[in-house]
């Protein structure tokens, strides 16, 4: 009897301690890095070199919490590396001194990129391809068309006006991590708070059961991938006014980025788990890891082997979760 109470304590006491782990893990390793990091390197925790961390990670943060949205509903994006890139030359063409108010710019890019999101949702959800076959097409599309509207070559020339955007401050902090920590705000709050969020989970969670409930399932993935394009919109504007160019070989592999950061951040490639802080800690993750690595002096040869390993691993844990 004592035999069967020890052994019931122990598988409860192992559950929990996993449950603490699936919960907390990603905030845990987090301060175990930044721990690590500020040991070797006496320059990591100084206020200048965060806010560096932040202001790098910013665009693929933007792009981070909407292909959340794409994974919680179960989908994946693998056009946004390509979309930023043709935003920024758009963008770039309408951002010339002399030619437009800055706001025409940044509206036509967003545009620019909401269309291609709301191609990508309407191919998948009427055509029923897979979202892999669907956005791989459009990466090589998007390229494609980015290279033609720039004729080959960077897009200079910009306003100064446009490239505050990308390069300005607002009470000392750069403007493209107040846009981060908007979207940020605006992603939980669709996720947390919103019927279109709710409805999100649960067709990533079972998209049969999520029909069976009356959801329209090809209204959201639609409308999800809009987001998703939009967002990626406002990151291929923030980037070209940073570079202060629109190039169209820019970001390439971005999107490996961007899904790193949601993995890494605890959402799930099965669909139905993960968060808009998750994808926000997985991201600064990404960045401090980067950022440490280029203090501690380590070729980039090395940073890209890390960074994979660190994919391999994140999906490695989600598949443990799962089981």
């Amino acid at each position: 009897m004592q035999t069967d109470l020890k052994d019931k304590e122990s598988v409860f006491s192992g559950r929990k301690i996993r449950e603490y782990i699936d919960k907390y893990g990603i905030l845990i390793g987090f301060i175990i890095i930044v721990i690590l990091l500020s040991i070797t390197s006496p320059v990591f925790l100084k206020p200048t070199n965060i806010i560096n961390i932040l202001r790098q990670v910013s665009i693929i943060g933007v792009v981070s919490m909407g292909m959340t949205l794409a994974i919680i509903m179960g989908g994946i994006d693998l056009s946004v590396g390509s979309v930023l890139a043709l935003v920024g030359v758009t963008a770039a063409l309408f951002a010339r001194e002399g030619m437009y108010p800055v706001y025409v710019p940044v509206l036509v890019g967003i545009l620019v990129g909401g269309a291609v999101g709301l191609l990508n949702g309407f191919i998948i959800a009427k055509g029923k391809i897979p979202p892999f076959i669907v956005t791989l097409g459009t990466m090589t599309a998007a390229r494609g068309l980015a290279l033609i509207v720039a004729k080959g070559m960077p897009v200079g020339g910009l306003s100064e006006n446009f490239n505050v955007i990308g390069g300005g401050f607002i009470l000392g902090i750069p403007i493209p991590i107040l846009i981060f920590f908007c979207i940020l705000g605006l992603v939980a709050l669709i996720l947390r708070k919103t019927r279109f969020g709710r409805r999100i989970y649960a067709i990533g969670g079972n998209e049969q059961a999520a029909v069976a409930s009356g959801i329209n399932i090809d209204k959201v993935k639609i409308k999800t991938y809009t987001v998703l394009g939009l967002l990626t919109g406002i990151a291929g504007v923030v980037l070209a006014s940073r570079i202060k160019t629109g190039q169209p070989n820019i970001a390439v592999g971005y999107e490996l980025d961007a899904i790193a950061g949601c993995i890494i951040g605890g959402v799930s490639f099965n669909g139905g788990i993960g968060s808009a802080l998750g994808t926000f800690l997985g991201t600064i993750i990404i960045g401090v890891i980067n950022n440490g690595l280029d203090l501690l002096n380590v070729q980039t040869f090395y940073q890209q082997i890390v960074r994979g390993a660190i994919i391999v691993f994140a999906v490695w844990l989600d598949r443990k979760r799962v089981i």
